[in-house]
């Protein structure tokens, strides 16, 4: 949340594009990673410069087994922030004002709805579940992370996913789980007969989501539902 706050910043209160500041804080974001892991080492280790932390304490803590099911208290999150989102944005004046300021902000703006903080309250938010996102990604399937890695390219796989659901969250949560499907034959394809005879290396079901991604979007890009104000800086003296 802190981070999305330089989002706030250039994009509210400065009204600059909001694709380059998220481009540039996408960089940004790998590069501060790797410093403050690194600052994590050296301070156990001054020789040690590495930037890599291992967390499988931590990790534990998570995941619960039920035979050989593994269980992750992630999912029930995920199911929880869906409830909660679906609630936030369609039942409550709050979700209501959000979705307005994001259709028609001059709209909004004439019966005295602050759109700069209900902008900054979506900000934040997005900043909060991006957060989420990145504990999720680097513990789920391991238990050390080298931070220079970065998250190969998933921010911009959300952004799929959220284009293909319609910025709707009961659509978005089915996309997810279409995507996630494709992504979990990776680690599992081998015990599935069938797929395990089509001999194909792993980094083919690997790029599954980003090929399912670019066609999904090359069909429907052109009947996005997208808020018809997302992107565009508010200038109130347009209203």
């Amino acid at each position: 949340m802190l981070y999305s706050c330089l989002l706030g910043f250039a994009s509210i209160q400065f009204n600059a594009d909001q694709t380059l500041v998220g481009t540039a804080m996408n960089m940004l974001a790998t590069a501060a990673a790797t410093i403050i892991a690194r600052s994590f080492n050296t301070m156990k280790d001054p020789n040690n410069v590495s930037n890599t932390l291992q967390y499988i304490k931590q990790k534990r803590a998570f995941i619960k087994y039920f035979g050989r099911f593994e269980f992750n208290w992630f999912m029930v999150v995920a199911v929880v922030m869906l409830i909660v989102g679906y609630i936030l944005l369609y039942k409550t004046r709050f979700g209501l004002r959000l979705m307005a300021c994001g259709e028609n902000p001059q709209a909004a703006d004439a019966v005295s709805i602050n759109v700069y903080k209900m902008r900054w309250a979506g900000v934040l938010i997005s900043g909060f579940l991006g957060g989420l996102g990145g504990i999720v990604y680097i513990t789920a399937g391991v238990s050390e992370w080298k931070f220079e890695v970065g998250v190969a390219g998933f921010g911009f796989l959300a952004l799929a996913v959220m284009i293909f659901g319609q910025w709707k969250p009961q659509y978005i949560a089915l996309t997810a789980l279409m995507f996630g499907f494709f992504r979990a034959l990776s680690n599992v394809y081998t015990g599935i007969p069938f797929l395990k005879a089509l001999n194909l290396d792993s980094k083919i079901y690997n790029m599954m989501p980003y090929i399912i991604s670019l066609i999904v979007l090359a069909f429907t890009s052109k009947n996005s539902a997208a808020p018809k104000a997302e992107g565009i800086p508010y200038d109130k003296s347009t209203r």
